[in-house]
Protein backbone atom coordinates (compact mmCIF):
# COMPACT_ATOMS: atom_id res chain seq x y z
CA UNK A 1 0.00 0.00 0.00
CA UNK A 2 2.31 2.37 0.85
CA UNK A 3 6.39 2.66 1.96
CA UNK A 4 6.44 5.24 4.83
CA UNK A 5 8.19 4.04 8.09
CA UNK A 6 4.96 3.84 10.82
CA UNK A 7 5.97 4.88 14.30
CA UNK A 8 4.46 1.73 15.94
CA UNK A 9 7.58 -0.71 13.73
CA UNK A 10 9.60 -0.49 16.73
CA UNK A 11 6.80 -1.35 19.03
CA UNK A 12 5.94 -4.52 17.47
CA UNK A 13 9.29 -5.81 17.27
CA UNK A 14 9.67 -5.21 20.88
CA UNK A 15 6.52 -6.82 21.46
CA UNK A 16 7.23 -9.60 19.46
CA UNK A 17 10.50 -10.62 21.65
CA UNK A 18 8.18 -10.91 24.72
CA UNK A 19 5.16 -12.38 23.82
CA UNK A 20 4.81 -15.60 21.63
CA UNK A 21 1.93 -13.96 19.65
CA UNK A 22 0.96 -9.93 18.48
CA UNK A 23 -2.54 -8.73 17.38
CA UNK A 24 -2.70 -5.38 15.08
CA UNK A 25 -5.93 -4.63 15.38
CA UNK A 26 -8.19 -1.45 13.96
CA UNK A 27 -9.80 -0.18 11.13
CA UNK A 28 -10.04 -1.57 7.47
CA UNK A 29 -7.38 0.18 4.67
CA UNK A 30 -5.35 1.43 8.07
CA UNK A 31 -2.14 0.17 6.90
CA UNK A 32 -2.50 -3.00 9.58
CA UNK A 33 -0.96 -5.56 6.71
CA UNK A 34 1.57 -3.26 5.37
CA UNK A 35 3.06 -3.08 8.85
CA UNK A 36 2.86 -6.91 9.58
CA UNK A 37 4.80 -7.42 6.14
CA UNK A 38 7.26 -4.52 6.51
CA UNK A 39 8.01 -5.72 10.26
CA UNK A 40 8.12 -9.54 9.38
CA UNK A 41 8.83 -9.68 5.15
CA UNK A 42 10.23 -12.92 5.49
CA UNK A 43 7.53 -14.77 7.55
CA UNK A 44 4.75 -17.43 5.70
CA UNK A 45 1.78 -14.74 4.95
CA UNK A 46 -2.26 -15.78 4.95
CA UNK A 47 -4.88 -13.71 4.80
CA UNK A 48 -8.04 -15.30 5.76
CA UNK A 49 -10.34 -13.18 3.59
CA UNK A 50 -8.79 -15.37 0.72
CA UNK A 51 -10.85 -18.60 0.46
CA UNK A 52 -7.87 -20.59 -0.30
CA UNK A 53 -5.89 -19.52 2.73
CA UNK A 54 -9.07 -19.89 4.59
CA UNK A 55 -9.08 -23.48 3.64
CA UNK A 56 -5.84 -24.13 4.30
CA UNK A 57 -5.63 -22.98 7.86
CA UNK A 58 -9.00 -24.04 8.63
CA UNK A 59 -9.87 -27.20 7.24
CA UNK A 60 -7.03 -29.51 9.60
CA UNK A 61 -5.38 -26.91 12.26
CA UNK A 62 -3.28 -30.01 14.06
CA UNK A 63 -1.95 -30.28 10.34
CA UNK A 64 -1.37 -26.69 9.74
CA UNK A 65 0.32 -25.78 12.83
CA UNK A 66 2.69 -28.62 12.65
CA UNK A 67 3.69 -27.30 9.28
CA UNK A 68 3.92 -23.98 10.39
CA UNK A 69 4.42 -23.84 14.07
CA UNK A 70 5.96 -20.27 14.42
CA UNK A 71 6.81 -16.88 12.19
CA UNK A 72 3.25 -16.49 10.22
CA UNK A 73 1.54 -13.70 9.81
CA UNK A 74 -2.48 -14.24 9.60
CA UNK A 75 -4.30 -11.61 8.32
CA UNK A 76 -8.02 -10.72 9.13
CA UNK A 77 -8.03 -13.30 12.56
CA UNK A 78 -11.58 -12.53 12.85
CA UNK A 79 -12.68 -14.02 9.52
CA UNK A 80 -12.09 -17.72 11.48
CA UNK A 81 -13.26 -17.43 15.74
CA UNK A 82 -11.79 -20.20 16.46
CA UNK A 83 -8.45 -19.64 15.44
CA UNK A 84 -7.61 -18.28 19.30
CA UNK A 85 -8.65 -21.63 20.75
CA UNK A 86 -6.73 -23.49 18.35
CA UNK A 87 -3.52 -21.12 18.80
CA UNK A 88 -3.57 -21.58 22.35
CA UNK A 89 -2.68 -24.84 22.00
CA UNK A 90 -0.02 -24.67 19.81
CA UNK A 91 1.72 -21.89 22.29
CA UNK A 92 1.40 -23.46 24.94
CA UNK A 93 3.15 -26.42 23.58
CA UNK A 94 6.45 -24.09 23.38
CA UNK A 95 5.33 -21.92 26.53
CA UNK A 96 8.47 -20.05 26.58
CA UNK A 97 9.20 -18.81 22.80
CA UNK A 98 8.39 -15.30 21.65
CA UNK A 99 7.72 -14.19 18.45
CA UNK A 100 5.86 -17.14 16.40
CA UNK A 101 2.79 -15.37 15.22
CA UNK A 102 1.80 -11.99 14.23
CA UNK A 103 -2.21 -11.28 13.64
CA UNK A 104 -4.06 -8.73 12.02
CA UNK A 105 -8.28 -8.05 12.58
CA UNK A 106 -10.02 -5.24 11.61
CA UNK A 107 -13.91 -4.60 13.03
CA UNK A 108 -15.36 -7.35 14.94
CA UNK A 109 -17.26 -7.90 18.02
CA UNK A 110 -15.79 -10.66 19.83
CA UNK A 111 -12.37 -10.47 18.53
CA UNK A 112 -10.94 -8.61 21.52
CA UNK A 113 -12.96 -11.16 23.75
CA UNK A 114 -11.97 -14.31 22.06
CA UNK A 115 -8.29 -13.19 22.35
CA UNK A 116 -7.74 -12.34 25.73
CA UNK A 117 -10.46 -15.59 26.90
CA UNK A 118 -8.10 -17.40 24.71
CA UNK A 119 -4.60 -16.39 24.66
CA UNK A 120 -4.42 -13.96 28.27
CA UNK A 121 -1.22 -13.90 29.36
CA UNK A 122 0.40 -15.05 25.44
CA UNK A 123 -0.90 -12.23 23.16
CA UNK A 124 0.12 -8.44 22.99
CA UNK A 125 -2.82 -6.08 20.85
CA UNK A 126 -1.58 -3.15 19.37
CA UNK A 127 -3.98 -0.59 17.81
CA UNK A 128 -2.91 0.51 14.40
CA UNK A 129 -4.61 3.74 13.46
CA UNK A 130 -4.40 5.56 10.17
CA UNK A 131 -1.03 7.42 9.38
CA UNK A 132 0.32 10.44 11.99
CA UNK A 133 1.47 13.58 9.88
CA UNK A 134 4.63 12.54 10.96
CA UNK A 135 4.60 9.06 9.12
CA UNK A 136 2.96 10.78 5.68
CA UNK A 137 5.55 14.24 5.94
CA UNK A 138 8.51 11.38 6.48
CA UNK A 139 9.37 12.62 9.63
CA UNK A 140 10.50 10.88 13.16
CA UNK A 141 8.11 11.08 15.95
CA UNK A 142 8.50 14.16 17.87
CA UNK A 143 10.28 14.34 20.86
CA UNK A 144 6.99 16.03 22.91
CA UNK A 145 5.93 12.28 23.34
CA UNK A 146 9.32 11.21 25.29
CA UNK A 147 8.32 13.64 27.79
CA UNK A 148 5.33 11.73 29.02
CA UNK A 149 7.49 9.15 30.01
CA UNK A 150 8.27 10.93 33.19
CA UNK A 151 6.77 12.65 35.79
CA UNK A 152 5.51 16.20 34.17
CA UNK A 153 7.26 19.56 36.61
CA UNK A 154 8.13 22.79 35.92
CA UNK A 155 11.34 21.66 34.66
CA UNK A 156 9.36 19.68 31.94
CA UNK A 157 8.57 23.12 30.37
CA UNK A 158 12.14 23.98 29.33
CA UNK A 159 11.86 20.82 27.16
CA UNK A 160 8.77 21.76 25.80
CA UNK A 161 10.17 25.31 24.64
CA UNK A 162 13.10 23.82 23.17
CA UNK A 163 10.83 21.54 21.39
CA UNK A 164 11.76 21.83 17.23
CA UNK A 165 8.53 22.04 15.21
CA UNK A 166 9.42 20.30 11.72
CA UNK A 167 5.92 20.39 10.48
CA UNK A 168 4.86 24.49 9.49
CA UNK A 169 1.48 23.83 8.46
CA UNK A 170 -1.01 20.68 9.41
CA UNK A 171 -3.78 22.38 7.68
CA UNK A 172 -3.36 20.47 4.36
CA UNK A 173 -2.91 16.98 7.04
CA UNK A 174 -6.05 17.96 8.12
CA UNK A 175 -8.17 18.15 5.27
CA UNK A 176 -7.05 14.79 3.34
CA UNK A 177 -7.22 13.29 6.54
CA UNK A 178 -4.80 10.21 6.94
CA UNK A 179 -5.95 6.67 5.30
CA UNK A 180 -2.56 5.47 3.73
CA UNK A 181 -4.09 5.21 0.37
CA UNK A 182 -5.85 8.42 -0.29
CA UNK A 183 -3.32 10.54 1.57
CA UNK A 184 -1.00 9.48 -0.91
CA UNK A 185 -3.22 10.43 -4.02
CA UNK A 186 -2.65 13.55 -5.67
CA UNK A 187 -5.95 13.08 -7.92
CA UNK A 188 -9.29 15.05 -6.08
CA UNK A 189 -11.27 12.28 -8.19
CA UNK A 190 -9.35 9.45 -7.05
CA UNK A 191 -9.43 10.43 -3.68
CA UNK A 192 -13.04 11.27 -3.61
CA UNK A 193 -14.23 7.76 -5.43
CA UNK A 194 -11.88 6.19 -2.69
CA UNK A 195 -13.43 7.45 0.13
CA UNK A 196 -16.82 7.24 -1.29
CA UNK A 197 -16.32 3.18 -1.82
CA UNK A 198 -14.15 2.98 1.68
CA UNK A 199 -17.98 3.89 3.52
CA UNK A 200 -20.07 2.73 1.27
CA UNK A 201 -17.94 -1.08 2.01
CA UNK A 202 -18.11 0.13 5.96
CA UNK A 203 -21.94 0.01 5.91
CA UNK A 204 -22.50 -2.27 2.62
CA UNK A 205 -20.52 -5.44 3.80
CA UNK A 206 -18.48 -4.60 7.47
CA UNK A 207 -21.65 -3.61 9.20
CA UNK A 208 -23.78 -6.11 7.54
CA UNK A 209 -21.63 -9.15 8.11
CA UNK A 210 -20.99 -8.43 11.68
CA UNK A 211 -24.73 -7.19 12.26
CA UNK A 212 -26.95 -8.90 9.59
CA UNK A 213 -30.68 -7.65 11.60
CA UNK A 214 -29.16 -3.86 11.13
CA UNK A 215 -30.94 -1.50 9.35
CA UNK A 216 -27.97 -0.55 6.95
CA UNK A 217 -29.61 2.51 5.20
CA UNK A 218 -30.57 3.95 9.08
CA UNK A 219 -26.83 3.22 9.96
CA UNK A 220 -25.43 4.90 7.13
CA UNK A 221 -27.94 8.04 7.53
CA UNK A 222 -26.29 7.99 11.37
CA UNK A 223 -22.69 7.41 10.38
CA UNK A 224 -22.92 10.22 8.04
CA UNK A 225 -24.91 12.16 10.19
CA UNK A 226 -22.06 11.51 12.76
CA UNK A 227 -19.64 13.68 11.00
CA UNK A 228 -21.35 16.79 11.60
CA UNK A 229 -21.21 16.29 15.44
CA UNK A 230 -17.28 15.46 15.76
CA UNK A 231 -15.99 16.93 18.70
CA UNK A 232 -19.31 17.51 20.42
CA UNK A 233 -21.40 15.65 23.29
CA UNK A 234 -24.34 14.05 21.32
CA UNK A 235 -27.60 14.37 22.20
CA UNK A 236 -28.79 11.00 21.75
CA UNK A 237 -32.50 11.53 22.12
CA UNK A 238 -32.31 14.37 19.42
CA UNK A 239 -30.26 12.28 17.01
CA UNK A 240 -32.62 9.31 17.39
CA UNK A 241 -35.78 11.35 16.11
CA UNK A 242 -33.13 12.56 13.24
CA UNK A 243 -32.55 8.70 12.37
CA UNK A 244 -35.92 7.84 13.59
CA UNK A 245 -34.87 5.08 16.27
CA UNK A 246 -35.38 4.86 19.31
CA UNK A 247 -33.01 6.92 21.93
CA UNK A 248 -31.67 2.74 23.01
CA UNK A 249 -30.86 2.09 19.34
CA UNK A 250 -28.65 5.47 18.99
CA UNK A 251 -26.70 4.21 21.66
CA UNK A 252 -25.85 0.83 20.34
CA UNK A 253 -25.07 2.53 16.87
CA UNK A 254 -22.49 4.80 19.03
CA UNK A 255 -21.13 1.23 20.43
CA UNK A 256 -21.13 0.12 16.99
CA UNK A 257 -19.33 2.94 15.36
CA UNK A 258 -16.56 2.86 17.92
CA UNK A 259 -15.72 -0.84 18.09
CA UNK A 260 -15.40 -0.49 14.34
CA UNK A 261 -12.91 2.39 14.55
CA UNK A 262 -15.05 5.04 13.05
CA UNK A 263 -15.83 6.70 16.32
CA UNK A 264 -14.06 7.71 19.12
CA UNK A 265 -15.87 7.63 22.51
CA UNK A 266 -13.89 10.00 24.50
CA UNK A 267 -15.33 9.56 28.40
CA UNK A 268 -15.95 12.76 31.07
CA UNK A 269 -12.87 13.16 33.75
CA UNK A 270 -14.58 13.49 37.38
CA UNK A 271 -13.08 13.39 40.23
CA UNK A 272 -13.90 15.03 43.91
CA UNK A 273 -12.99 18.52 42.64
CA UNK A 274 -15.36 19.05 40.25
CA UNK A 275 -18.66 18.68 41.34
CA UNK A 276 -20.93 20.09 38.73
CA UNK A 277 -18.88 17.93 35.66
CA UNK A 278 -21.01 17.15 32.92
CA UNK A 279 -20.75 12.85 32.70
CA UNK A 280 -21.96 12.06 29.15
CA UNK A 281 -18.87 11.35 27.06
CA UNK A 282 -18.34 13.29 23.92
CA UNK A 283 -17.17 11.54 20.54
CA UNK A 284 -15.25 12.07 17.24
CA UNK A 285 -14.94 10.64 13.78
CA UNK A 286 -11.68 8.88 14.08
CA UNK A 287 -10.11 10.32 10.41
CA UNK A 288 -10.90 13.84 9.47
CA UNK A 289 -10.64 12.98 5.63
CA UNK A 290 -14.26 11.06 6.08
CA UNK A 291 -15.64 13.76 8.05
CA UNK A 292 -14.19 16.46 5.36
CA UNK A 293 -15.51 13.64 2.26
CA UNK A 294 -19.38 13.75 3.99
CA UNK A 295 -19.37 17.48 4.43
CA UNK A 296 -18.33 17.90 0.60
CA UNK A 297 -15.29 19.91 2.04
CA UNK A 298 -12.49 19.41 -0.60
CA UNK A 299 -10.58 22.89 -0.32
CA UNK A 300 -8.68 24.82 1.96
CA UNK A 301 -10.80 27.45 1.53
CA UNK A 302 -13.54 25.34 1.74
CA UNK A 303 -12.33 24.30 5.29
CA UNK A 304 -11.48 27.14 6.79
CA UNK A 305 -14.90 28.43 6.32
CA UNK A 306 -16.81 25.83 7.30
CA UNK A 307 -18.92 26.41 10.21
CA UNK A 308 -17.68 23.53 12.23
CA UNK A 309 -13.99 24.04 11.13
CA UNK A 310 -12.75 24.19 14.84
CA UNK A 311 -14.60 21.63 16.40
CA UNK A 312 -13.48 19.12 13.19
CA UNK A 313 -9.43 20.64 14.17
CA UNK A 314 -9.77 19.31 18.04
CA UNK A 315 -11.02 15.98 16.76
CA UNK A 316 -8.02 15.89 14.69
CA UNK A 317 -5.55 16.91 17.22
CA UNK A 318 -6.81 14.66 19.90
CA UNK A 319 -6.44 11.85 17.46
CA UNK A 320 -2.77 12.46 16.46
CA UNK A 321 -2.37 12.71 20.60
CA UNK A 322 -3.44 9.55 20.96
CA UNK A 323 -1.77 8.22 17.72
CA UNK A 324 1.47 9.57 19.22
CA UNK A 325 1.09 7.90 22.56
CA UNK A 326 0.73 4.58 21.32
CA UNK A 327 3.46 4.94 19.02
CA UNK A 328 5.57 6.06 21.85
CA UNK A 329 4.65 2.91 24.13
CA UNK A 330 3.93 5.57 26.68
CA UNK A 331 2.45 3.31 30.23
CA UNK A 332 -0.67 3.58 31.73
CA UNK A 333 -1.96 6.82 30.24
CA UNK A 334 -6.22 7.41 29.30
CA UNK A 335 -7.89 10.33 27.82
CA UNK A 336 -10.72 12.69 28.73
CA UNK A 337 -12.57 16.06 28.18
CA UNK A 338 -13.56 18.19 30.81
CA UNK A 339 -16.69 20.20 31.05
CA UNK A 340 -18.84 22.05 34.00
CA UNK A 341 -22.52 22.81 33.59
CA UNK A 342 -21.05 26.51 34.32
CA UNK A 343 -19.15 25.91 30.44
CA UNK A 344 -15.82 25.63 31.90
CA UNK A 345 -14.39 23.51 29.49
CA UNK A 346 -10.52 21.54 28.58
CA UNK A 347 -10.63 19.37 25.26
CA UNK A 348 -8.58 17.52 26.39
CA UNK A 349 -7.18 15.81 29.46
CA UNK A 350 -4.85 13.11 29.27
CA UNK A 351 -3.91 11.00 33.07
CA UNK A 352 -0.74 8.51 33.78
CA UNK A 353 2.28 8.14 35.01
CA UNK A 354 3.67 11.54 34.48
CA UNK A 355 0.34 13.05 36.33
CA UNK A 356 -2.46 15.03 34.75
CA UNK A 357 -1.82 17.12 31.54
CA UNK A 358 -4.41 19.04 30.47
CA UNK A 359 -4.80 20.61 26.48
CA UNK A 360 -6.83 22.97 24.80
CA UNK A 361 -7.33 23.03 21.22
CA UNK A 362 -7.38 26.19 18.68
CA UNK A 363 -7.28 26.29 15.35
CA UNK A 364 -6.38 30.13 15.13
CA UNK A 365 -2.76 31.36 15.01
CA UNK A 366 -3.33 33.33 18.09
CA UNK A 367 -5.13 32.28 21.17
CA UNK A 368 -5.53 35.04 24.12
CA UNK A 369 -5.90 33.94 27.54
CA UNK A 370 -9.48 35.05 27.76
CA UNK A 371 -10.11 31.94 25.23
CA UNK A 372 -8.48 29.91 27.84
CA UNK A 373 -10.32 30.58 31.22
CA UNK A 374 -11.44 26.83 31.81
CA UNK A 375 -7.78 25.85 31.17
CA UNK A 376 -6.80 28.45 33.68
CA UNK A 377 -9.03 27.11 36.16
CA UNK A 378 -8.49 23.40 35.50
CA UNK A 379 -4.66 23.70 36.40
CA UNK A 380 -5.79 25.72 39.49
CA UNK A 381 -8.08 23.47 40.85
CA UNK A 382 -5.79 20.64 40.13
CA UNK A 383 -2.38 22.23 41.36
CA UNK A 384 -0.60 21.52 37.93
CA UNK A 385 2.40 22.20 36.71
CA UNK A 386 1.20 23.83 33.71
CA UNK A 387 -1.10 22.95 30.77
CA UNK A 388 -1.03 23.22 27.04
CA UNK A 389 -2.72 25.30 24.21
CA UNK A 390 -2.29 23.62 20.83
CA UNK A 391 -3.16 25.88 17.91
CA UNK A 392 -1.79 26.83 14.37
CA UNK A 393 1.01 29.36 15.89
CA UNK A 394 4.46 29.65 14.85
CA UNK A 395 6.57 28.74 17.48
CA UNK A 396 6.26 27.54 21.38
CA UNK A 397 5.86 29.90 24.03
CA UNK A 398 4.62 30.67 27.10
CA UNK A 399 1.23 32.42 27.18
CA UNK A 400 1.45 32.78 31.16
CA UNK A 401 3.06 30.86 33.86
CA UNK A 402 1.05 28.33 33.53
CA UNK A 403 0.14 27.77 30.19
CA UNK A 404 2.48 27.15 26.99
CA UNK A 405 1.88 27.35 23.75
CA UNK A 406 2.64 24.83 21.02
CA UNK A 407 1.68 24.49 17.57
CA UNK A 408 0.54 21.92 16.02
CA UNK A 409 3.03 20.52 14.03
CA UNK A 410 5.46 20.05 17.31
CA UNK A 411 2.44 17.13 17.77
Amino acid sequence: MTGLRRNLEHRVNRLLEVFPVVMLLGARQAGKTTLSRRVRPDWRYVDLENAADHDLVTRDYDFFFREHPRHVIIDEAQEDPRLFRQLRGVVDAARSESGRFLLTGSSSRDLLREAGDSLAGRIAIVEVGTLKVNEIAELPLPPFYRLLEHELTRETLKDIRALDCRVPDVIPYFLRGSYPEPTLMDDDFARDAWMENYFRTYVDRDIRKLFPRLDAVRYRRFAGMLSSLSGTIVNRAQLGRSVDVSEVTIRDYLDIADKTFFWRMVPSFRDARSRSVLKMPKGLVRDSGVVHYLAGVDSRDKLLRHPQVGQNFESFVIEEIIKGLQAAGVAGWDYYYFRTRNGAEVDLVLQGRFGLLPIEIKLGRQTGLKQLAGLQQFIARHDLPFGIVVNNSEQVRMLSDTIVQMPAGCL
